[in-house]
Protein backbone atom coordinates (compact mmCIF):
# COMPACT_ATOMS: atom_id res chain seq x y z
CA UNK A 1 0.00 0.00 0.00
CA UNK A 2 1.34 3.33 -1.25
CA UNK A 3 0.73 7.01 -1.28
CA UNK A 4 2.60 9.29 -3.57
CA UNK A 5 1.75 12.84 -4.00
CA UNK A 6 3.05 14.01 -7.77
CA UNK A 7 3.02 17.72 -6.36
CA UNK A 8 4.51 17.97 -3.12
CA UNK A 9 6.99 14.83 -3.32
CA UNK A 10 5.29 12.99 -0.18
CA UNK A 11 5.51 9.17 -0.26
CA UNK A 12 3.22 6.82 2.71
CA UNK A 13 3.44 3.69 2.51
CA UNK A 14 2.71 0.34 4.50
CA UNK A 15 4.30 -3.12 4.30
CA UNK A 16 3.23 -6.25 5.15
CA UNK A 17 3.80 -9.75 4.67
CA UNK A 18 6.83 -9.39 2.52
CA UNK A 19 9.23 -12.07 2.60
CA UNK A 20 11.82 -9.79 1.92
CA UNK A 21 11.94 -6.18 3.81
CA UNK A 22 15.18 -5.00 5.06
CA UNK A 23 16.71 -1.65 4.20
CA UNK A 24 20.07 -1.88 2.96
CA UNK A 25 22.64 1.59 2.93
CA UNK A 26 22.33 4.50 0.97
CA UNK A 27 19.48 3.38 -1.51
CA UNK A 28 18.05 6.16 -3.16
CA UNK A 29 14.41 5.80 -2.45
CA UNK A 30 15.08 4.30 0.94
CA UNK A 31 17.94 6.75 2.60
CA UNK A 32 14.95 9.71 3.19
CA UNK A 33 12.18 7.72 4.70
CA UNK A 34 11.70 7.45 8.37
CA UNK A 35 10.35 3.40 9.33
CA UNK A 36 7.95 2.22 12.39
CA UNK A 37 8.13 -1.14 12.90
CA UNK A 38 5.90 -3.67 14.45
CA UNK A 39 6.84 -7.26 14.83
CA UNK A 40 3.51 -9.48 14.99
CA UNK A 41 5.22 -12.79 15.03
CA UNK A 42 7.83 -14.32 17.56
CA UNK A 43 10.64 -12.65 19.26
CA UNK A 44 13.47 -12.47 16.63
CA UNK A 45 17.07 -11.53 15.64
CA UNK A 46 17.45 -8.16 14.33
CA UNK A 47 20.58 -6.40 13.27
CA UNK A 48 20.75 -2.89 13.28
CA UNK A 49 24.18 -1.13 11.48
CA UNK A 50 25.73 -4.38 12.03
CA UNK A 51 24.82 -4.77 16.04
CA UNK A 52 22.71 -7.45 16.90
CA UNK A 53 19.19 -6.82 18.96
CA UNK A 54 16.27 -8.82 20.09
CA UNK A 55 12.82 -7.48 18.46
CA UNK A 56 10.61 -8.79 20.87
CA UNK A 57 7.06 -10.64 20.03
CA UNK A 58 4.69 -7.40 19.32
CA UNK A 59 7.85 -5.11 19.55
CA UNK A 60 7.81 -1.96 17.63
CA UNK A 61 10.77 -0.25 16.35
CA UNK A 62 11.24 3.43 15.36
CA UNK A 63 13.92 3.63 12.74
CA UNK A 64 16.03 6.60 11.49
CA UNK A 65 15.93 7.34 7.69
CA UNK A 66 20.07 6.79 7.71
CA UNK A 67 20.11 3.32 9.47
CA UNK A 68 20.15 0.11 7.69
CA UNK A 69 18.30 -2.85 9.21
CA UNK A 70 17.78 -6.67 8.62
CA UNK A 71 14.89 -8.94 10.77
CA UNK A 72 15.73 -12.33 10.84
CA UNK A 73 11.63 -13.27 9.80
CA UNK A 74 10.58 -10.32 7.53
CA UNK A 75 6.82 -11.88 6.75
CA UNK A 76 6.32 -11.08 10.11
CA UNK A 77 6.59 -7.10 9.78
CA UNK A 78 4.24 -4.79 9.40
CA UNK A 79 5.85 -1.31 8.64
CA UNK A 80 5.02 2.37 7.89
CA UNK A 81 7.19 4.53 5.75
CA UNK A 82 7.22 8.41 5.47
CA UNK A 83 8.93 11.17 3.86
CA UNK A 84 9.61 14.49 5.31
CA UNK A 85 7.26 15.78 2.22
CA UNK A 86 4.38 13.48 4.02
CA UNK A 87 5.02 14.56 7.43
CA UNK A 88 7.77 15.97 9.26
CA UNK A 89 8.19 14.95 12.98
CA UNK A 90 10.79 18.25 13.23
CA UNK A 91 8.48 20.50 11.90
CA UNK A 92 5.07 19.18 13.70
CA UNK A 93 6.98 18.49 17.24
CA UNK A 94 4.57 20.66 19.05
CA UNK A 95 2.19 17.84 17.62
CA UNK A 96 4.07 14.35 18.70
CA UNK A 97 6.99 15.75 20.93
CA UNK A 98 9.23 12.66 19.20
CA UNK A 99 11.86 14.56 17.08
CA UNK A 100 14.82 13.40 19.40
CA UNK A 101 13.42 10.87 21.23
CA UNK A 102 11.84 8.52 18.97
CA UNK A 103 13.13 9.93 16.07
CA UNK A 104 17.08 11.35 16.40
CA UNK A 105 17.64 10.24 19.75
CA UNK A 106 21.03 9.64 21.59
CA UNK A 107 19.64 6.99 23.85
CA UNK A 108 19.58 3.37 22.83
CA UNK A 109 17.59 2.17 20.44
CA UNK A 110 14.07 2.59 20.77
CA UNK A 111 12.15 -0.58 21.05
CA UNK A 112 9.05 -0.39 22.54
CA UNK A 113 7.25 -3.85 23.90
CA UNK A 114 3.20 -3.96 23.71
CA UNK A 115 1.60 -5.97 26.04
CA UNK A 116 -1.59 -7.82 24.72
CA UNK A 117 -4.05 -4.65 25.58
CA UNK A 118 -1.83 -2.55 23.42
CA UNK A 119 -1.21 -4.85 20.71
CA UNK A 120 -4.77 -5.09 20.28
CA UNK A 121 -5.34 -1.00 20.18
CA UNK A 122 -2.21 -0.89 17.45
CA UNK A 123 -3.59 -3.84 15.57
CA UNK A 124 -7.36 -2.01 15.45
CA UNK A 125 -5.16 0.91 14.24
CA UNK A 126 -3.51 -0.59 11.46
CA UNK A 127 -7.27 -2.10 10.20
CA UNK A 128 -8.25 1.58 10.27
CA UNK A 129 -4.82 2.23 8.29
CA UNK A 130 -5.92 -0.70 5.57
CA UNK A 131 -9.72 0.53 5.31
CA UNK A 132 -8.44 4.21 4.76
CA UNK A 133 -6.15 3.02 1.69
CA UNK A 134 -9.64 1.47 -0.25
CA UNK A 135 -11.21 5.12 0.40
CA UNK A 136 -9.21 6.78 -2.62
CA UNK A 137 -10.48 10.32 -2.40
CA UNK A 138 -9.50 13.58 -1.92
CA UNK A 139 -9.47 13.61 1.84
CA UNK A 140 -7.26 9.99 1.54
CA UNK A 141 -3.81 11.92 2.80
CA UNK A 142 -5.17 14.27 5.25
CA UNK A 143 -6.95 11.15 6.46
CA UNK A 144 -3.90 9.36 6.42
CA UNK A 145 -1.61 11.64 7.94
CA UNK A 146 -4.09 11.97 11.20
CA UNK A 147 -3.51 8.10 11.38
CA UNK A 148 0.20 8.25 11.14
CA UNK A 149 0.24 11.07 13.64
CA UNK A 150 -1.66 9.15 16.18
CA UNK A 151 0.67 5.86 15.91
CA UNK A 152 3.38 8.45 16.56
CA UNK A 153 2.00 9.71 19.74
CA UNK A 154 0.96 6.31 21.21
CA UNK A 155 4.52 4.86 20.62
CA UNK A 156 6.07 8.04 22.34
CA UNK A 157 4.01 7.87 24.95
CA UNK A 158 5.33 4.25 25.77
CA UNK A 159 8.42 4.60 24.69
CA UNK A 160 8.62 7.62 27.43
CA UNK A 161 6.76 4.91 29.72
CA UNK A 162 8.85 2.01 29.36
CA UNK A 163 11.96 4.06 29.45
CA UNK A 164 11.25 5.80 32.72
CA UNK A 165 11.07 9.27 31.40
CA UNK A 166 7.65 10.37 32.19
CA UNK A 167 8.88 11.15 35.28
CA UNK A 168 11.63 14.16 33.90
CA UNK A 169 9.84 17.40 33.60
CA UNK A 170 8.59 18.35 30.44
CA UNK A 171 10.85 21.51 30.11
CA UNK A 172 13.33 19.27 30.43
CA UNK A 173 13.19 16.63 28.82
CA UNK A 174 12.47 19.40 25.83
CA UNK A 175 15.88 20.54 26.58
CA UNK A 176 17.39 16.82 25.80
CA UNK A 177 15.66 15.84 22.82
CA UNK A 178 16.70 19.61 21.70
CA UNK A 179 20.22 18.65 22.56
CA UNK A 180 20.04 15.10 20.75
CA UNK A 181 18.47 16.90 17.48
CA UNK A 182 21.15 19.06 17.32
CA UNK A 183 23.58 16.35 17.46
CA UNK A 184 22.30 14.58 14.75
CA UNK A 185 21.97 17.65 12.57
CA UNK A 186 25.59 19.13 13.11
CA UNK A 187 27.79 16.32 14.57
CA UNK A 188 30.07 16.13 11.33
CA UNK A 189 31.06 19.50 12.21
CA UNK A 190 30.56 20.11 15.99
CA UNK A 191 32.47 17.96 17.99
CA UNK A 192 32.45 19.91 21.39
CA UNK A 193 29.53 20.22 23.80
CA UNK A 194 30.34 24.43 23.89
CA UNK A 195 29.10 24.74 20.42
CA UNK A 196 25.50 22.79 21.20
CA UNK A 197 25.68 24.81 24.23
CA UNK A 198 25.93 28.48 22.80
CA UNK A 199 23.23 27.35 20.21
CA UNK A 200 21.06 26.03 23.11
CA UNK A 201 21.73 29.60 25.41
CA UNK A 202 23.05 26.71 28.30
CA UNK A 203 26.22 26.39 29.48
CA UNK A 204 27.92 23.08 29.20
CA UNK A 205 27.89 22.49 33.41
CA UNK A 206 23.79 23.14 32.69
CA UNK A 207 23.83 20.60 30.32
CA UNK A 208 25.91 18.32 31.65
CA UNK A 209 24.33 18.03 35.32
CA UNK A 210 21.01 17.95 33.58
CA UNK A 211 22.04 14.45 31.51
CA UNK A 212 23.64 13.03 34.96
CA UNK A 213 20.52 14.24 37.11
CA UNK A 214 18.79 11.65 34.76
CA UNK A 215 21.56 8.69 34.51
CA UNK A 216 21.42 9.37 30.96
CA UNK A 217 24.91 9.77 28.81
CA UNK A 218 27.30 12.98 28.80
CA UNK A 219 26.45 15.24 26.61
CA UNK A 220 30.44 14.23 25.08
CA UNK A 221 29.74 10.97 25.01
CA UNK A 222 26.44 11.49 22.77
CA UNK A 223 28.26 13.73 20.70
CA UNK A 224 31.33 11.01 20.33
CA UNK A 225 29.18 7.66 19.69
CA UNK A 226 26.85 9.69 17.02
CA UNK A 227 30.60 10.71 15.36
CA UNK A 228 31.91 6.99 15.38
CA UNK A 229 28.20 5.51 14.50
CA UNK A 230 28.62 7.22 11.61
CA UNK A 231 32.02 5.96 11.21
CA UNK A 232 31.10 2.60 11.37
CA UNK A 233 28.51 3.17 8.99
CA UNK A 234 31.09 4.22 6.05
CA UNK A 235 33.44 1.72 6.93
CA UNK A 236 30.90 -1.19 6.41
CA UNK A 237 29.05 0.30 3.75
CA UNK A 238 31.43 2.04 1.63
CA UNK A 239 34.85 1.97 0.24
CA UNK A 240 36.39 4.75 1.88
CA UNK A 241 39.25 4.76 2.82
CA UNK A 242 39.89 5.79 7.20
CA UNK A 243 41.53 9.19 5.73
CA UNK A 244 38.43 10.01 3.68
CA UNK A 245 36.07 9.00 6.62
CA UNK A 246 38.04 10.74 8.96
CA UNK A 247 37.30 13.80 6.70
CA UNK A 248 33.98 13.06 5.82
CA UNK A 249 32.42 13.01 9.91
CA UNK A 250 34.66 16.57 10.48
CA UNK A 251 38.82 15.35 11.33
CA UNK A 252 41.22 17.37 9.84
CA UNK A 253 43.77 14.55 10.74
CA UNK A 254 43.53 10.67 11.10
CA UNK A 255 44.95 10.41 14.91
CA UNK A 256 42.56 11.81 16.58
CA UNK A 257 40.20 10.30 14.27
CA UNK A 258 41.66 7.36 15.28
CA UNK A 259 42.16 7.58 18.98
CA UNK A 260 38.23 8.66 19.78
CA UNK A 261 37.55 5.49 17.68
CA UNK A 262 39.41 2.98 19.65
CA UNK A 263 38.40 5.13 22.63
CA UNK A 264 34.71 4.25 22.06
CA UNK A 265 34.89 0.62 20.26
CA UNK A 266 38.02 -0.99 21.47
CA UNK A 267 39.13 -1.50 18.01
CA UNK A 268 40.73 0.67 15.39
CA UNK A 269 39.08 1.72 12.16
CA UNK A 270 40.96 -0.87 10.23
CA UNK A 271 40.63 -3.42 12.33
CA UNK A 272 36.48 -3.28 12.37
CA UNK A 273 36.45 -2.95 8.88
CA UNK A 274 38.64 -6.37 8.43
CA UNK A 275 36.45 -8.01 11.04
CA UNK A 276 33.23 -7.01 9.16
CA UNK A 277 34.85 -8.39 6.38
CA UNK A 278 35.66 -11.70 7.62
CA UNK A 279 32.20 -12.24 9.08
CA UNK A 280 30.45 -11.40 5.52
CA UNK A 281 32.51 -13.75 3.88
Amino acid sequence: MILINQHTGGLFKIIYDEEHFNRSAFTETEETLLTIVWNRGQAQQLSIDGTNHTCLSNGMVAFMANQTFEFEVPKDIVAWQFNRQFYCIVDHDKEVSCAGLLFYGSMEQPIIELNAVEARKIDLLYQVFVDEFEDKDSLQEDMLRILLKRLIIKITRLYKQQANLSRIPTEELDVVRQYNLLVEKNFKEWHQVQDYANKMNKSPKTLSNLFAQYNAKSPLKIIHERVILEAKRLLIYTDFSVKEIAFEIGFEEVPPFNRLFKKITNSTPTKFRNSILRTSD
